[in-house]
């Protein structure tokens, strides 16, 4: 198997009892890290009216990231393009592009990124088209590679600064049909595991399948997202990953989050046989375990895939264990 690069996406989660500066804080620290061990990329999400993460707009967070590293590209994990205007998103991305040239990355996504009282809000009291997404795909790259044709009533139209260069345009997703859409514009495609344990390997191979050369990419290109907890030995990250089993378990039940628990909460918590196949389920999302584990499991992916790049998530309690997770992995893959 050929050597795989890694990524992180960081949700900038809030653990309980900790305050939404310190889970920026953290954010940034990671980014440090990540930069100087040479991983491939680093994304932030969009969250909205979720008070257990702190990363509502990725575009400002980019920002602050990018200036506090040097050579990483940085990007969206994603924006949620339903929401805005292609323009304006361009305008973003394209500005961030001409302040850190050749490190941006604009990943890109149609899920709401919160609950629908949020939508409602983001869009003034209007409903969310998510119908008309894959137009507001074909815009954003009008928009950003200065492409609108003549017929287009805002032909003409420049979504500035103007620069030398743009960021890649990365469509995420975790269904058939995101796979179907990217191959469909020819794009890169990230596929969410961490959001969709089930059906991804058939997925992947329909969009290399169906993938249509572009102007912005001429074969395939792909990532694999997915969960992963790490430690000296497999016993205790399976401990460590009780704070997200938790969490995943609280989600789907509906109850209000006061961020993400301390392990200890969750091995003191008593399945019903109902939970404990949903625990089960969701481990699904995950890799966890030591770093050999982890390896075997991350390459797995890889190959299943057909993958070059894994992106890794990782939503731990205390940030020391989280940092730790990353640099066993790190190490790990350098042998």
């Amino acid at each position: 198997m050929q050597s795989i690069k890694l990524s992180i996406l960081d949700q900038s989660p809030i653990s309980e009892g900790q305050s939404a500066t310190e889970a920026l804080r953290h954010t940034l620290e990671l980014a440090k890290w990540a930069d100087e061990t040479g991983l491939e990329r680093f994304w932030v999400s969009e969250h909205h009216d979720t008070p257990s993460l702190a990363g509502s707009a990725p575009e400002v967070l980019i920002s602050h990231l990018a200036s506090h590293t040097k050579q990483i590209r940085v990007g969206s994990g994603g924006v949620m393009l339903t929401h805005y205007s292609a323009y304006k998103v361009a305008e973003n991305f394209k500005l961030l592009e001409a302040l850190f040239p050749k490190r941006i990355d604009l990943g890109i996504g149609r899920a709401p990124g919160g609950m629908p009282r949020a939508s409602y809000a983001l869009a003034d009291g209007k409903p969310r088209n998510v119908n008309r997404y894959p137009q507001q795909t074909d815009e954003l790259m009008m928009y950003l590679y200065d492409t609108m044709p003549k017929d287009h009533p805002y032909y003409g139209l420049k979504a500035t600064p103007i620069s030398d260069s743009v960021p890649d345009v990365w469509m995420l997703g975790s269904s058939p049909s995101s796979a179907a859409l990217a191959a469909e514009k020819g794009l890169p495609y990230s596929f969410a595991l961490f959001i969709n344990g089930e059906g991804g390997e058939a997925y992947m191979s329909h969009y290399r399948q169906r993938f249509k050369p572009s102007p912005y990419l001429k074969s395939p290109k792909t990532m694999v997202s997915v969960f992963a907890i790490c430690a000296d030995t497999d016993e205790k990250a399976n401990y460590l990953a009780g704070s997200i089993d938790l969490n995943l378990l609280r989600s789907a039940q509906g109850m209000p989050s006061k961020g993400t628990p301390h392990p200890d909460e969750f091995s003191a918590y008593r399945l019903n046989p109902f939970e404990k196949k949903s625990v089960d389920f969701n481990r699904n999302r995950m890799v966890v375990g030591s770093p050999k584990t982890v390896k075997e499991k991350l390459l797995r992916i890889a190959e299943a895939y057909e993958t070059e790049e894994i992106m890794l998530a990782s939503i731990m309690y205390d940030f020391k264990e989280k940092l730790r997770s990353y640099e066993l992995i790190a190490h790990e893959f350098k042998k």
